[in-house]
């Protein structure tokens, strides 16, 4: 509780200054405090051991080493981080596989109006530990390696175009990407217990080929932005390469939203806000609360209406929501799968179909992964 006071007044402080109208009514409300979910209590676990509230219902879309159903596509090894495409009246949903010795990627699988699934098939291969990643305005999806020297593809959810590796958004521990289109930019975690929060600016906006990495700094409580020397991370790793740059404890999930980038770290179990209209940086949750729900905070998406979904990795394999009044509480419980975490929580264009993957599934296994569809009377309005 001791945390919880010191985190509120830190961001009442520091954030006075820049926050107005429902900007700063969050910030003094942050971090998120646990209440009842806007969707009510959790049922019993369905046929597919998933406990959800009333009104919702499960599927299971993929399983990894067999057919994707109706095509001729394996799916992989360790779904990871995903994203929802439009294609046409229907979708596609793109998954990473976070599997090492050159056995990584990505794959997708496409969905008719009607939520049928039309096809599947691979968007990269041959890379190492793809874990989460990000979403472009321009209908890509860059995929990001988790190893010291690793590298941004950016892919082809269509699986038309060659998948093409983009060195010049920095070789480091990568975990997820967010898009800011309002100031062109592409913000970037850091999956190290010192590890950083980039963001890249491409020259041309829409062209990742060249720009600049940045990394965050904190000096006396001001935040800015400071470029990376060599992105390449080598010899010296690109978080040791400017001095003062704030250092986060195991970056993970990323999501931009309405002038905000939501990111998570895991080693502290807190979401973080970076509001970039404001260059200010609250936190949205800790853990270090009285019956906090949330632990293992990992992948991140949010709903249209702003309510934001977080994933764990461990915990009691929960995705909790945090509503916009800062609350916070479980929304599904995988059950029956405590040695795996869940990855790639991510909408359909229409908000009404969530899909995410259990890991590592019952098996404990990357061979045994599962990826899901959750529907049901996601809320629309506050």
């Amino acid at each position: 509780m001791e945390r919880r006071t010191v985190l509120r007044a830190a961001v009442i402080g520091a954030g006075a200054a820049a926050f107005s109208g429902s900007l700063w009514r969050q910030a003094v409300a942050y971090p998120a405090l646990p209440g009842p979910s806007p969707y009510g209590p959790l049922q019993a676990a369905d046929a597919n051991g998933i406990m959800l509230p009333s009104g919702f219902t499960s599927r299971v879309i993929a399983r990894s080493t067999q057919k994707v159903a109706g095509t001729n596509h394996t799916w992989h090894k360790a779904p990871d981080g995903g994203a929802c495409f439009a294609d046409g009246s229907g979708w596609i949903y793109v998954s990473n596989a976070e599997v090492g010795s050159n056995a990584g990627g990505a794959g997708a699988v496409k969905f008719n109006s009607s939520a049928q699934i039309t096809g599947a098939h691979t968007i990269l291969s041959g890379t190492n530990r793809n874990c989460a990643g990000g979403a472009t305005p321009w209908n890509t999806w860059l995929s990001c390696e988790e190893v010291d020297t690793g590298f941004v593809y950016e892919t082809d959810p269509w699986g038309v175009a060659a998948a093409v590796q983009r060195p010049a958004m920095g070789r480091f521990n990568h975990e997820a990407a967010a898009a800011d289109p309002v100031r062109k930019v592409i913000y970037l975690t850091e999956d190290k217990s010192d590890g950083r929060f980039y963001r890249f600016v491409p020259t041309t906006w829409g062209n990742l080929s060249s720009g600049t990495l940045q990394v965050l700094k904190e000096v006396g409580g001001a935040l800015s932005w400071a470029t990376v020397p060599d992105p390449d991370g080598s010899p010296t790793a690109t978080r040791y390469q400017v001095s003062g740059a704030k250092v986060f404890n195991g970056g993970e999930g990323c999501h931009y939203r309405a002038d905000v980038c939501y990111f998570t770290t895991k080693g502290d179990n807190r979401v973080w806000a970076y509001h970039a209209a404001n260059n200010t940086l609250a936190v949205v949750y800790d853990d270090n609360v009285s019956g906090a729900p949330l632990t293992g905070v990992d992948n991140v998406t949010a709903a249209t209406v702003g309510d934001l979904y977080v994933a764990e990795d461990g915990g009691n394999m929960e995705i909790c929501v945090i509503t916009p009044d800062d609350v916070v509480a479980p929304f599904l419980r995988i059950t029956g799968q405590s040695s795996s975490e869940i990855t790639g929580p991510a909408f359909n264009p229409a908000g009404n179909r969530l899909y995410f993957s259990s890991q590592r599934g019952t098996s404990g296994s990357s061979s045994g992964g599962i990826t899901y569809e959750v529907t049901g009377p996601f809320r629309s309005s506050l």
